[in-house]
This record gives structure tokens, C-alpha cells and sequence, in this order.
């Protein structure tokens, strides 16, 4: 049965855990083999945690058989991207800066899980401190695509959504500050749900943005999202952002009648903003059919261009995400990747305090925006990426700075956005849908999300993996030009602004802060514009009705 194993999803396996038709430890050694078979391929983990979870199932097949069955994660494996905290067990950040953090105490989302009886396989591959891009100047090669080894798996949860599709593991925690768990959801033909802010604790996940960090489940089923986000979600006072609310009953939201429900459909994402290929808007169309046929009602809307939210999600988060790492950047800046450096941890230092408030303010119109879209719908829908997985060798960093993400604008209104599949290329790489909502309205965007998968085949599709040498390095192109095109004035100022932010930087490494200048000084001057004295900016976050 074990080559069955691979791909049941969390709820198949909990309900044959629960009529003791499977053994949490079969499933786990199952799947271990699987890994120490596969992974090789995939580069998904950092730290494999066998012997651990071999001791979590033999207790939790103890605890089943004696009667004591917590719920439907009792007894099943999950994997943990490399950010959250694991009492013991190496958390690395995907970083040599982290290659010996040995954390003292689990964080919060992972001790719920912990507490659900859910078993740990080991912490999985990330974009460096989730924002470096696919980098092979790291202690761990970045994590490889299942539906095809040479392309890339979307970030930063890569090791999660690579994990996952792979059928290592039917379920992973991820973080989304602006599509990281949405993006390789897409890429790699999963489903994942980067839930409201505050909805799910952040304590104990190493940050990227205060403002935009939240923490997420990534499964094969929708049905799985709503499971695990059953056990992490939860007010906890160790998170300054976390919010107290009435406990939700995610799995009853799930239903496939939809009949009346009221979507707005963001064609201008993918048509005008970040135009996708000719497949993706395909696809698009006929998951539109699907829904209309469905009895949804569908209405063409429009949100702001995506680089008004791209300007601001960078504005406000690159900063913040300097601060983290300041102490790192101005004593061992060679020891992050050149990705990381160049998609804007060194640009930090370029943002004034002026700026990040200007952008605070614009978020809070934005947010303001939103109101009469949420009152006129029970949901939003987009796609989820512009196309199919790129090759790892035509991955270029400069495209950080030069297209905005399409799922940046949910991360900026801060409510609850879903990914799932929605069919596939030619070339056979998965292509994947969002489904957005209010503020803390998670049962309607996965009901919606739910009814379109249970109408569909795509989630049934599985990537063909064989055992073979780990696949060699390619060479990743920035995408800059040699040299940087900047006059003498702007350098100058680049020297003074990165002496003062402590930063003490080798010729490349200026010339990385050189490249992302002009990106960032022209995303302030899209923001800057006269302001009413009295707009308030959104540094305390308050959601409308």
C-alpha cells in the first residue's frame, strides 16, 4: 500500500488513521523512504527530522489505539519551511547567518500543531530569510520544481510548495509577506492560504515585515487548508498583531453550492498590469465558466494598478526588513547571498522615514478603498501567476524591481487570499488562481475556492518523480547591466546613504545597492503627492465592516 501512501491528503489519511485502516507509523516510514529516495531531485529540505517523527507516530499510534484521538491531524506528517522556531532542531532561515540557531522553545503555530498530534518530517528550503530569490551561493541549494527539475518553484516557501506537490508530506506551513506562500502554491499546482493579518500567530517565526508577515498552510485540497488552519489559528498574546476572535469552524464552511455568491473578477491583473501568457488567460476563462456555471455571479471590477500596491509593499517592507537584518548586514554582508542582498536588503537604506509614512498613508487609502468592494462582494478572484514556472537559468533578480506581483495587493488589504490550481501548460507546469476576501472571511474563500475544486480534475494531476543524482547547479544571470546606471551625483549620494546605515560594502556589493537605486527612489516618487495633514498613516491596523 505504501506507494498509495504518497499522495492521500491530510483528510483521506485522518479518516483511515481514525478507523485504524492506517498506522501513523506506516504512513511515516512511508514517506521518509520517499524522501531519502526523491529529495535528492528536489532539494526541499534543510533538516530531515527522522528519528523524531518516528517517536511522534509510535505516540500517536499509542494514543489512537488507547482511545484518546484528537482530530483529524493526529497521527499525520507535516513539514515546516525553515523561519519557524523548533525547540532543538536547526532553524536556519535557509542562511548561512543561521547555520548553528538551535531555538530554545517551538513557535506558536507549530506547538498547535504539536498539540493536534501532527507529526514533524523536518524544516524545508525558503528563499533566503523568505526574500532572497533561487541562490546557489547558500550553505542549501535552492529547492527544485516536481513538475520539472530545471524550473523554478515561485518563492519563498519554496521547500514547502515543492514538498508538498512532490507528495513528501500532505500538508506544510509556509509565510506569504507578499506571495510567498501564494506563488509557489501556483507554481507548483498547490493549494495555499496566506490567512488575515493577525488571524494566525507569527511568534516564533523569524520576520521579513511586521507590517505584511503572515503565516500559512500549504496542501493538496482545499479541504486540507481548512483542517490545518483549524489547529493554528487562534489568538496568542506572545504576537502583538495577533487578534481575539470567536473560534471558527473552518471545515463547515466547505460546501459546493455557490449558487448566488457574488465574485469580483480582477481581469486587468493579468490582462493590462502583469499581462500572463495565452494559456494562463485560458485558463482563466474557462475557471470563470466553471464558477458561472456553478450559479456564482460574476462581475468585471477594478483595484488599482498592481505597482501602486507594489511601490507601497516595498516602501514599507523593505525597510522593515533592513531592520531585522541591520546587525548581520553591517558586520558579515557577504554572508547572505548575492539575491538577497540585491532584491532590496542593502535598498533599505535608501528609503527615508519620510517615505515609509507617505506610504503608510497611501496604504491607508487603499485600505479605505476597499470597503465598497467588500459590501458589493463575497469574494475577489485573479489569477494567480502570469504564467508557468520559468526555468531556473531564465530566472533574473532585476526582475524583483521591474514587474509588480500580482498577489502583493491582497498582502497590502490584509485579508485572506487562496491559491489553487487551475490547470496546466502544454509543457505540463501547473498555473494557479487567487481567491480573496474580507478581513477575517476565510469561510467564504474557501467555499468558493472548495466548490471550484470539487468541479474540477486539476487537484488529481501528480508530478512524475524518479530517483537519479542530485541535478547540477545552473548559473543564475542577475539581469543587471555591468555597470550600474547611475550618474556621479546619485553615487555619492548611494555612498553617504549606505555609510550612515553602518553598511561597509565591497565594490560588488555597492554595485548591487547601485542597481536597485533607481528602482527604489522612482517607487517614492510614485507615492509622493500633496496630502490633506491629517491623513493618518496605517501603522495601526484596523479592519472595516
Amino acid at each position: 500500500m505504501s506507494s498509495e501512501l504518497y499522495f492521500l491528503t491530510i483528510a483521506e489519511a485522518a479518516r483511515l488513521i481514525a478507523a485504524r485502516e492506517l498506522s501513523p507509523v506506516e504512513l511515516t516510514q512511508a514517506l521518509l523512504r520517499r524522501i531519502d529516495l526523491l529529495d535528492p531531485q528536489i532539494n526541499a529540505f534543510i533538516t530531515v527530522t527522522a528519528e523524531r517523527a518516528l517517536g511522534q507516530a509510535t505516540a500517536a499510534e499509542a494514543e489512537i489505539a488507547a482511545g484518546r484521538y484528537r482530530g483529524p491531524l493526529h497521527g499525520i506528517p507535516f513539514g515546516l519551511k525553515d523561519l519557524y522556531n523548533t525547540a532543538g532542531i536547526l532553524t536556519s532561515g535557509h542562511s548561512k547567518i543561521c547555520i548553528d540557531n538551535i531555538p530554545n522553545e517551538d513557535a506558536t503555530a507549530v506547538a498547535r500543531l504539536y498539540q493536534a498530534g501532527a507529526i514533524l518530517l523536518g524544516k524545508l528550503a525558503t528563499h533566503e530569510f523568505a526574500h532572497g530569490g533561487p541562490a546557489f551561493d547558500l550553505p542549501w541549494p535552492p529547492a527544485r520544481n516536481p513538475w520539472n527539475t530545471e524550473h523554478f518553484t515561485g518563492g519563498s516557501s519554496s521547500g514547502p510548495g515543492a514538498a508538498v506537490a512532490a507528495g513528501f508530506m500532505p500538508g506544510a506551513l509556509g509565510t506569504d509577506t507578499g506571495g510567498s506562500i501564494r506563488g509557489p502554491s501556483a507554481f507548483c499546482g498547490v493549494v495555499g492560504l496566506r490567512p488575515t493579518y493577525g488571524l494566525v500567530s507569527r511568534y516564533g517565526v523569524i520576520p521579513s515585515s511586521f507590517t505584511f508577515d503572515a503565516c500559512g498552510p500549504m496542501t493538496r485540497s482545499v479541504e486540507d487548508i481548512a483542517i490545518m488552519l483549524q489547529a493554528i489559528a487562534g489568538h496568542d498574546p506572545k504576537d502583538p498583531a495577533s487578534v481575539a476572535r470567536s473560534a471558527v469552524d473552518y471545515r463547515a464552511a466547505l460546501n459546493t453550492d455557490i449558487r448566488g455568491m457574488r465574485v469580483g473578477v480582477i481581469r486587468h491583473f493579468w490582462e493590462e498590469d502583469a499581462p500572463a501568457t495565452d494559456e494562463v488567460r485560458q485558463a482563466m476563462d474557462t475557471a470563470l465558466g466553471v464558477l458561472s456555471d456553478l450559479g456564482a455571479k460574476l462581475d468585471v471590477v477594478r483595484m488599482r494598478p498592481l505597482k501602486d500596491y507594489y511601490d507601497v509593499a516595498k516602501t514599507i517592507g523593505l525597510p522593515e526588513l533592513m531592520a531585522v537584518h541591520l546587525t548581520d548586514l553591517i558586520e558579515r554582508p557577504g554572508d547572505f547571498s548575492a539575491a538577497f542582498r540585491s532584491r532590496g536588503a542593502l535598498a533599505g537604506c535608501l528609503f527615508q522615514a519620510s517615505d515609509y509614512v507617505e506610504a503608510q498613508r497611501e496604504r491607508s487609502l487603499m485600505l479605505a478603498e476597499m470597503k465598497p468592494l467588500y459590501q458589493k462582494f463575497d469574494v475577489l478572484l485573479t489569477a494567480g501567476s502570469s504564467g508557468p514556472a520559468p526555468r531556473l537559468d531564465k530566472y533574473r533578480i532585476v526582475s524583483y524591481w521591474k514587474r509588480p506581483n500580482i498577489t502583493t495587493p491582497f498582502s497590502i488589504t490584509g485579508g485572506p487570499a487562496l491559491v489553487l490550481c487551475n490547470g496546466f501548460s502544454q509543457s505540463g507546469m501547473p498555473f494557479g488562481m487567487q481567491i480573496a476576501g474580507r478581513p477575517f472571511d476565510e469561510e467564504k474563500v474557501l467555499r468558493v475556492s472548495y466548490a471550484y475544486e470539487q468541479a474540477t480534475h486539476w487537484h488529481t494531476r501528480r508530478p512524475t518523480l524518479v530517483a537519479g543524482p542530485a541535478p547540477i547547479p545552473v548559473s543564475i544571470d542577475s539581469g543587471f547591466p555591468a555597470t550600474p546606471a547611475i550618474d556621479e551625483g546619485t553615487r555619492e549620494l548611494l555612498e553617504r546613504l549606505a555609510q550612515r546605515a553602518g553598511l561597509a560594502l565591497t565594490e560588488s556589493q555597492f554595485a548591487e545597492l547601485c542597481h536597485a537605486a533607481p528602482y527604489a527612489f522612482a517607487m517614492v516618487e510614485r507615492i509622493r503627492r500633496r496630502r490633506d495633514h491629517s491623513e493618518e498613516p496605517a501603522t495601526v491596523f484596523r479592519f472595516g465592516n
